[in-house]
């Protein structure tokens, strides 16, 4: 084509970089494609040479983290209080979502739920005596994730609390979580008022042994069963649960009949059918059980855990231990309740983003296009961004699979290299918790994981490659 025929042609553009420009051509009309390109995290020169110089053997490790997600079975077996289940659990700890944190550096939430837990507990008989003690040597703080538990927003799980035990059949390793609270002000957002210990009080004491006994006439409940067809009924199965809790039901009901006095089995079953939340606490240690047999592999460079505690946002590596990498924790875009706004919300907490560690919840979104309504998006936007995570993971899953993507597996094993080399973030949805103590839920949103940790755990990741040598 010669250059005098392209002025008699349309012009067509193709934008990399800034949506500004595509915008203010769009405004006079033309044609333009904006590629959606990100540029590569900064890192340092020897810590990107030596994951190239070990490329083939961390290829081969990620094989094996990611056959171990993929052949990982999640049943519930039983319920118990978390003292007499939970490893490591102590009467005077209390375990927290997120990675390692002080009293003095917790957010509002957090502090709140802990509040709550030591009245509930009996340690406290107020709010201010409470405060005291979480603020003495009295208490121990220790992450769910580093006792086989997982806990939503804030978490909080305390000695007498009742709690699910689910089992990896595969591979034997256990984990744990709380029961379900439901929505508003709630123990796990930071609320503590009479109303909220009141509640935990009636699920220690009809709710849990209900459903102790109904589990046992079950024997186990096939928890991977029930995700993979929750998938196919519009849940992600982390901000929306409920074809799950739906499923769950199902299988739960005649149980609960049979093993109950008729007016608990109905107090039950109300409790359950009015809580489209409820599978969340069953579908978040179900990703933490299967994770979890796929950790210290050498070399992997699979993250196995991605939480939050409110303040710093922390993953953890298949091949590097027990070694935490932490950044600011960022703030959700949400869709917020009626007189609440950004300037409200806390930075994102909880360790629910388990789901999207398991290939579910953000990964998944594209099964759930609802979701992305939160922050005025549509069901093209849940189709791109499941599919941008395809970009960071190391497989697809061989039973959560996506109808709207033609039943493909949903994107599984975030790979941190991908992340770093791509600048492609996971991508999460989220509930919004008031960032003063107290207040509980205000809104429900999405966001991207920040690159801090994933940098960090990348360099991590080269020096324990070194240390291999």
């Amino acid at each position: 084509m010669a250059i005098n025929d392209l002025f008699d042609k349309d012009l067509k553009v193709i934008n990399i970089g800034l949506t500004s420009f595509k915008d203010s051509l769009e405004e006079v009309n033309v044609n333009v494609v904006q590629v959606d390109w990100k540029p590569p995290a900064e890192i340092d020169e020897k810590t990107m040479e030596i994951i190239s110089s070990h490329g083939s053997y961390i290829e081969k490790q990620n094989e094996k983290s990611l056959k171990k997600i993929l052949s990982g079975t999640p049943f519930l077996i039983d319920l118990a209080k978390a003292i007499d289940v939970i490893p490591g659990m102590k009467k005077n700890m209390i375990l927290h979502a997120g990675p390692p944190i002080t009293w003095d550096r917790m957010c509002g939430p957090m502090r709140g739920a802990i509040i709550g837990a030591l009245i509930y507990e009996g340690m406290a008989e107020n709010p201010e005596e409470a405060e005291k003690i979480a603020n003495s040597n009295e208490i121990e703080y220790s992450p769910c994730h580093e006792h086989s538990t997982v806990g939503p927003m804030a978490g909080i799980v305390s000695a007498s609390m009742p709690v699910f035990i689910l089992k990896n059949e595969e591979y034997g390793n256990h984990a744990y979580c709380t029961m379900n609270e439901g929505l508003g002000k709630v123990l796990r957002y930071g609320a503590f008022s009479k109303e909220v210990i009141g509640k935990l009080r009636w699920m220690e004491a009809v709710l849990y042994p209900a459903l102790k006994r109904a589990v046992r006439e079950l024997s186990k409940i096939d928890l991977k069963n029930i995700i993979a067809q929750a998938l196919h009924m519009g849940d992600e199965v982390h901000n929306r649960n409920r074809a799950a809790t739906s499923l769950f039901y199902r299988q739960i009901a005649p149980a609960v009949i049979k093993t109950n006095d008729t007016d608990i089995a109905v107090e039950v079953l109300e409790f359950i059918n009015g809580n489209d939340h409820f599978f969340l606490n069953l579908s978040m240690p179900a990703c933490k059980v299967t994770l979890d047999a796929a950790r210290n592999i050498k070399g992997s460079s699979v993250v196995v855990a991605m939480t939050r505690n409110g303040t710093d946002f922390g993953i953890q590596l298949s091949g590097t231990g027990d070694a935490w990498f932490v950044g600011p924790a960022p703030i959700p875009d949400a869709l917020f309740f009626p007189g609440y706004t950004k300037d409200d919300a806390n930075r994102d907490i909880g360790d629910s983003s388990i789901t999207e560690t398991n290939g579910l919840g953000g990964f998944a979104i594209a099964s759930s296009p609802a979701i992305v309504q939160f922050v005025g998006g549509t069901a093209k936007d849940a189709l791109n961004y499941t599919q941008e995570m395809y970009e960071i993971a190391v497989g697809e899953n061989n039973i959560y699979q996506i109808p709207s993507l033609n039943f493909r597996g949903t994107p599984t094993g975030i790979d941190v290299i991908e992340v770093v080399e791509k600048g492609i973030l996971p991508f999460i949805d989220t509930g919004v918790a008031h960032k003063e103590a107290g207040i509980g839920q205000v809104g429900a949103g999405v966001l991207s994981a920040p690159m801090e940790p994933f940098t960090k755990a990348l360099k991590g990741l080269a020096e324990s490659l070194e240390k291999k040598k």
